[in-house]
């Protein structure tokens, strides 16, 4: 490469020519040619147009010939490379008074960088990178015995999932763009991935089109369709369809977003959704130079909300953010507050507290870098504590109110129905069977029947990523539940699958409880 740069350099644009010195010309000799040839070419000596149009060309060669010339590095790197070498971008933050083997070393460096600049504009490569950590035991502390858990009592912090997604494109013509994206997704020991192709063409200045087909071993094939207009120059359109292949049928799915321009800062958006979660949201963002606002409201299956969040800007040099969120619907309560800032050239390390009713506490660290998103949400605990101080103080629910149980019941069986399909597509945490009350000891399974009452359901509703937890309280205060025998001790039994496997367990009625557990696996013998 170096070589034949020379070759093609040296014949074009030779500064010694010019200047009419030899190669190895003295700083003095340099300087005197300078100056007789610019006493010759000077443009003021000269007052046909003409000729003091060409006088000036030759009088702005000649100045820049001695610039490079008189220069040690930018000679150097002339010598070597000729005039293309000094175009390169970087030599002006390299160290001076290098040899002809450094400057060498240093050009083809900048070569590189700029050819992988130029890959990277060309690829547009995007990756995210999230691991789930569960560290609820630091909190949520719970007085028994981890049989199956070297350390005893000490806190056990575990990674309960983990998701890679990595995308690049590929242009094909000027409008055509292939885009390749997959993913890996692990969670409590489950996981699968999937693999995306998509097929872009710019139709004309207004919009584009996109052809989908994807592939995995959690939703089967998938095949999608996707349009963008600009309606006006304030308002577009996109819409989405696609077909997801399972071994439950195919299960279509309608996206549709129309966007406008309120003002120079504010947009607004109108989103449908048809498909195995329904909805309409609408949504207003206002985005300055020193802060970013956003309203959205949504109505859905299953989930309807109200979302408002804020981040201030300041105008720093590491470009810090703060922020706050407040997000309440059908799934409960959530508060948000963190902050962000640049810590380098390409990066930005922020970090947000998320408060939640019934989600608990958890702790978002996110880095990006560059192209890339490193994302480590931490979940300290299922309760926040007040909350949880709280519950453990308020006076009980009145007891047998088994008319309220069963409505709830009633009310939970939906919800239940999408718990197990979710559950079990991950062989994650299944109720078999549940009761609660006083167990007798005698052989009559009637009597010990009319003790007890099915929990089932209300259990399985409150299966969360495949772990459900119970306080020490009371049981007969949860949904779903009441008690049937009112002064006297109760327990209570679960049955339950995970893994394929069966587990069973036994709890008092103020015992906290957590499962899945190994301590409650079924042996095959039992």
């Amino acid at each position: 490469m170096a070589a034949a740069l020379e070759e093609e350099e040296i014949d074009n644009d030779d500064y010694y020519s010019l200047l009419n010195v030899r190669r190895e010309a003295t700083q003095e000799e340099l300087k005197s040619s300078y100056r007789r040839l610019c006493m010759l070419y000077h443009p003021d000596k000269h007052r046909d147009p003409e000729l003091k149009r060409q006088a000036e060309q030759l009088f702005n060669l000649v100045h820049q010939a001695y610039e490079v010339l008189s220069d040690p590095q930018s000679r150097a790197i002339y010598d070597i490379y000729g005039k293309r070498g000094l175009e390169i971008e970087g030599w002006e933050v390299v160290e001076r008074k290098r040899t002809p083997a450094e400057i060498r070393e240093e050009f083809e460096r900048l070569q590189r960088e700029r050819e992988e600049r130029r890959l990277q504009q060309r690829t547009n490569p995007k990756g995210t990178i999230s691991v789930g950590v569960d560290a609820t035991d630091l909190f949520d502390h719970y007085e028994e015995d981890y049989e199956d858990m070297p350390g005893g009592g000490f806190p056990h912090i575990e990674i309960n999932r983990m998701h890679i997604s990595q995308s690049i494109e590929a242009p094909l013509t000027t409008s055509d763009t292939a885009v390749l994206s997959g993913s890996l997704s692990t969670h409590n020991g489950n996981g699968g991935g999937n693999i995306t192709l998509a097929l872009r063409r710019i139709t004309s200045a207004k919009g584009w089109g996109e052809v989908e087909f994807g592939a995995g071993d959690t939703h089967g094939p998938l095949f999608g369709l996707k349009i963008f207009r600009n309606l006006t120059q304030r308002c577009f359109l996109t819409a989405q369809c696609g077909m997801q292949f399972s071994s439950r049928g195919v299960r279509p799915g309608v996206t549709t977003v129309l966007a406008r321009h309120l003002d120079k800062n504010t947009m607004g958006y109108l989103q449908w959704r048809w498909g195995t979660q329904s909805s309409m949201n609408t949504s207003i963002v206002r985005d300055t130079k020193s802060s970013h606002f956003t309203f959205a409201v949504q109505l859905g299956i299953p989930h309807s909300f109200l979302m408002m969040s804020y981040q201030y800007k300041f105008q720093d040099e590491d470009q810090t953010k703060i922020k706050g969120s407040v997000k309440a619907g059908f799934f409960g309560t959530v508060v948000e507050y963190g902050a962000e800032r640049k810590i380098s050239q390409h990066s930005v390390l922020g970090a947000t507290v998320s408060i939640g009713v019934p989600q608990g506490v958890s702790l978002k660290i996110k880095l990006n870098r560059a192209s890339q998103t490193y994302f480590f949400p931490i979940h300290l605990t299922e309760q926040n504590m007040t909350w949880r101080n709280s519950g453990r103080a308020a006076p009980q629910k009145p007891r047998g109110r088994s008319k309220e149980a069963e409505s709830a019941v009633l009310l939970m069986q939906e919800s239940v129905r999408r718990i197990i399909e979710a559950e079990e597509s991950r062989l994650g945490l299944i109720i078999l069977n549940a009761w609660y009350g006083k167990f007798v000891t005698d052989n009559s399974r009637k009597h010990e029947r009319a003790k007890v009452i099915d929990v089932t359901v209300p259990l399985q509703c409150l299966v969360k990523d495949s772990k459900l937890i119970l306080t020490e309280a009371t049981k007969s205060g949860l949904p779903g539940f009441y008690d049937p025998c009112v002064g006297e001790e109760k327990s209570l039994k679960v049955l339950y699958q995970f893994r394929g496997v069966m587990h069973q367990v036994l709890s008092g009625d103020t015992e906290p409880l957590r499962i899945p557990k190994q301590s409650h696996r079924i042996d095959a013998d039992t």
